[in-house]
């Protein structure tokens, strides 16, 4: 795709096909163990903190449209440190985790066609998936991107008659409010969520491509998690509306397939399944391609090239088979609720930190703060909330958090101090 190419819609797609990419297929299910058939109002709640959050990344990409996106904003913000470097390797880590996620998701769902397999091929299927687009991104194919609008409109597609065909089948009894949990439940959940939204980002990546970036920016990131919020929100619906919730919670890790079988039948069941491989890897190809190479390569070099294809490695390849490494690694000894309590958290940390440097410039972008504090309060409180539940429920998830915390910032200081290696801004101030 050339310079200066991309279109309203295209740069939708770009963050619809990063946000559904994934995560509504592997999610939802322990979304719904957690919180019941409350499970949608704990997506919307998730959808209004990104919203929130989405006003300062439409505010600082139109004002600094760069390939660095996110990364760009923390160095305008808090200047070339260990608090703008260490953030953007904690945003690597980030897409690390939901890599992770994806790759446990595809296992999940490819288990699905072979019902008597021994369970370690979850772990082959994950690893399989992983080491393929770790092959692809090597070899520097380019074959993924002209078809992004294509591909998301496939998903999306797929999703959407399922929705419809679900509303038409839905049972109002499983979906009444005398089976809510506790609202600390919904609100838990609203956290672990999160990271269904992440991929709203990866718009901002693109804003040196784009037409006219000013308008097309802000427009593309609203409709986007707009788009996404009602997408979630219908599909969750159309879940606890035609399956009990303890059926949905044995089939957690394929939840949305199991749950076309009411209305759809073994054949729903089984395309339902296929979109989920579908979505499943593709998002993997593209976080791969985007945010993981993107980041990377600000930490190894502290600046993209002047002219960068977000689809190459280029002189970084190791920094591919470092992700696909710790990937791996993630994907075997972590559980989907494992993985997504620390997507989750990565990702409404470094929200919380573009937040705070959207505050230090504010005027520069003629933002109104009491916006960007609100989203700093969602973030930051949906962050304690996660912490609070892995306190009680999961302290290794805690431990592993906290030490990706400090290795990340950790690291910056010593790469900073053995490399003499500093930040270096795209966009003039």
């Amino acid at each position: 795709m050339s310079r200066k190419s991309i279109n309203l819609w295209e740069a939708v797609s770009i963050g619809v096909g990063g946000m559904i990419g994934a995560g509504i297929f592997s999610i939802l299910g322990v979304a719904v163990q957690i919180s019941g058939n409350a499970v949608y109002l704990a997506f919307i709640i998730a959808g209004l903190v990104a919203l929130l959050s989405t006003y300062s990344y439409a505010k600082l990409g139109s004002r600094y449209p760069s390939a660095g996106g996110p990364v760009e904003f923390l160095i305008k913000g808090f200047g070339d440190n260990v608090i703008s470097g260490g953030f953007n390797i904690l945003l690597w880590i980030g897409y690390v985790f939901a890599l992770a996620l994806y790759a446990r998701a595809f296992a999940a769902y490819a288990m699905t066609f072979f019902p008597n397999a021994a369970p370690i091929y979850l772990n082959v299927f994950a690893t399989g998936i992983i080491l393929l687009f770790t092959a692809v991104n090597f070899i520097g194919s380019k074959a993924v991107g002209d078809s992004e609008l294509f591909i998301v409109a496939i998903k999306v597609g797929i999703l959407i008659l399922f929705t419809l065909a679900g509303f038409f089948f839905i049972k109002p009894s499983l979906l009444s409010p005398s089976y809510w949990p506790p609202v600390s439940n919904v609100v838990f959940t609203a956290a672990v969520v999160f990271l269904a939204y992440e991929g709203f980002g990866l718009i901002t990546n693109a804003a040196e491509d784009m037409e006219d970036p000013k308008k097309t920016l802000p427009r593309a990131l609203y409709l986007s998690v707009i788009i996404v919020i009602a997408i979630y929100v219908g599909v969750s619906l159309a879940v606890v509306g035609n399956l009990p919730i303890t059926e949905i919670v044995k089939a957690r890790d394929y939840a949305l397939a199991e749950a076309a079988k009411p209305f759809l039948g073994m054949i729903g069941f089984k395309i339902i399944a296929i979109a989920a491989l579908f979505s499943t890897s593709s998002a993997i190809n593209a976080t791969l391609y985007g945010g993981a190479n993107v980041s990377y390569m600000i930490a190894k070099e502290g600046e993209l090239p002047t002219v960068f294809d977000r689809k190459v490695w280029g002189r970084s390849t190791e920094g591919l088979f470092i992700t696909s490494v710790l990937v791996i690694i993630f994907a075997n000894f972590l559980n989907l609720e494992g993985i997504s309590m620390l997507g989750s958290s990565a990702f409404l940390l470094i929200y919380a930190a573009v937040n705070f440097a959207h505050l230090k410039i504010y005027k520069e972008t003629r933002a109104n703060p009491r916006i960007i504090w609100l989203s700093i309060i969602g973030c930051l409180a949906s962050f304690a909330v996660l912490v609070y539940y892995e306190i009680e429920h999961s302290p290794l998830t805690l431990l592993v958090l906290a030490l990706v915390l400090i290795l990340s910032f950790v690291t910056e200081w010593m790469y900073r101090k053995i490399m003499s290696r500093t930040l270096k801004s795209r966009i003039p101030t």
